[in-house]
């Protein structure tokens, strides 16, 4: 299972207006099951450097099926998972980064976010991926 570009762009919509709530500029991007960027937003004054971190983000969450931060407590000094950010390319492993999932719970993407605080941005991924639970018709 696949996110469609219409469920991409929902997701997208939901992210943005979730960081002009609060007042962010913010990057977002969407990457397919493969890890492909599907959707990219760089909302105008967002951080120019922030768009990497937030393609990054959605790949580290895709690739291992869990938010960035869970790889960010794992790759700590000592951690079973230390030194794992420099693998893949290049990981991100500190929050802003989720899983999307469809309504049979299925793994379908991830989105990644970057331009504000870690806690902004994880928020702003959060409000993004809430959309497709609530979402009745996956696919429109």
């Amino acid at each position: 299972m696949n996110i469609t570009a219409n469920q991409a762009e929902k997701v997208v919509e939901a992210a943005k207006a979730k960081a002009t709530a609060i007042g962010v500029a913010m990057n977002i991007a969407i990457v397919d099951e493969g890890t492909n960027l599907k959707s990219f937003c760089r909302m105008d004054e967002a951080l120019l450097g922030s768009g990497d971190l937030a393609i990054r983000k959605a790949k580290t969450s895709r690739l291992f099926n869990r938010n960035s931060e869970e790889i960010g407590k794992l790759s700590l000094p000592g951690g079973p998972l230390y030194h794992i950010e420099s693998s893949n390319g290049g990981l991100v492993s500190f929050a802003g980064g989720v899983v999307l999932k469809n309504n049979a719970h299925q793994i379908i993407g991830a989105i990644g976010v970057s331009g504000g605080s870690v806690e902004q941005d994880h928020d702003v991924a959060i409000a993004g991926a809430s959309v497709l639970l609530f979402n009745e018709d996956e696919h429109n």
